[in-house]
């Protein structure tokens, strides 16, 4: 039975054209779909418009939207492709793993640093990419970029122009093309946990805060007094922060005891947090902080949006970040 594979297409540099403005998204899936059938062989192509824009303009609320549209299209297809601009890619990929957990078929993220049309691009290398990881069998959430398959939630960009755009953060990769063809680590691959619903539901009542020194420990009561009900930190190395001076850490308490979620993690990109090392992370355990281990920063704020998307209950919120949801942490 030949494979049917859908595309979604939200825009991006992929589809992108020249204008007085310029890039913008504006090639439609099915302008498209001649070159995507040119390197899907054997398979199914069928392709649809959720939305054409640059993927700064994608918002919490087409997360939630995009996610219904692919699980009702998970029971038609026997894979997905996404298409996406770069610059939020991995925010997406992130939100679609807590969003569409224990989904039955391969849903593939992709994008390009150059625009299908362009005759030097990546497009044409990353759908392809993505098109066959969507027909593996392989169920999950994953990105697609320069020969390699990442987990959702462990891909972030790491550079601006290169063509090797994504990384595996803490991580390893779920599958490569090389000259052997395509490659999968099954082992990397997630083990399904439950049945398949999808949970699309969020708070965008989160700030994500970057410590420097000297920083004013009033912004957390500041962020609070707007409504805001969690607040994913970017400690100093293994996530400390400052108690002398500057008392960060007493705000934090307060913050806390006031209802906030303080989820607390490393500026690094590479190897994650540990707050039980230092006094200065000890303290902030003690004033209630959570830790985000090793999550990227794109998986910290998604996971921070969706837990608080399901409950309010302080209790279940803690729980839900001492649990691996989706693969996006590794837990001590």
């Amino acid at each position: 039975m030949t494979k049917r594979i859908l595309i979604i297409n939200t825009g991006g540099t992929l589809s992108s054209v020249n204008s007085r403005k310029g890039l913008i998204p504006g090639m439609r899936s099915g302008e498209m779909l001649e070159e995507l059938q040119m390197v899907s062989r054997n398979l199914e192509l069928e392709t649809e418009d959720f939305c054409s824009v640059d993927s700064a303009n994608i918002f919490p609320e087409d997360w939630a939207a995009l996610a219904r549209r692919i699980g009702q299209a998970s029971s038609e297809y026997q894979g997905i492709v996404v298409i996406h601009g770069t610059d939020t890619l991995a925010y997406t990929a992130s939100m679609m793993c807590f969003m569409l957990q224990n989904i039955s078929v391969p849903v593939v993220v992709t994008g390009s640093q150059l625009s299908i049309a362009h005759p030097v691009a990546d497009a044409l290398e990353n759908c392809r990419c993505a098109i066959h990881m969507a027909a593996s069998g392989c169920p999950g959430v994953f990105v697609a970029f320069n020969r390699k398959v990442i987990l959702g939630c462990r891909a972030s960009k790491v550079r601006t122009m290169s063509f090797d755009a994504f990384e595996s953060i803490n991580y390893p990769y779920v599958g490569e093309i090389s000259s052997l063809g395509l490659h999968i680590r099954k082992e990397n691959l997630l083990k399904k946990r439950g049945i398949f619903r999808p949970q699309p539901a969020y708070s965008n009542k989160v700030f994500l805060l970057k410590l420097y020194p000297g920083i004013s420990p009033g912004i957390l009561g500041y962020l609070q007094e707007e409504g805001c009900r969690g607040v994913y930190i970017e400690g100093f190395g293994l996530g400390g922060m400052p108690f002398l001076k500057n008392d960060f850490i007493s705000a934090v308490h307060d913050a806390v005891s006031n209802g906030m979620v303080i989820l607390a993690g490393s500026q690094c990109r590479y190897e994650g947090s540990n707050l039980s090392v230092y006094e200065t992370g000890l303290r902030a355990l003690e004033a209630g902080a959570l830790q985000a281990y090793d999550m990227t920063a794109e998986a910290a704020m998604t996971k921070l949006m969706w837990v608080l998307g399901q409950t309010e209950d302080t209790r279940e919120i803690r729980e839900y970040f001492s649990v691996d949801v989706a693969g996006e942490v590794t837990l001590p």
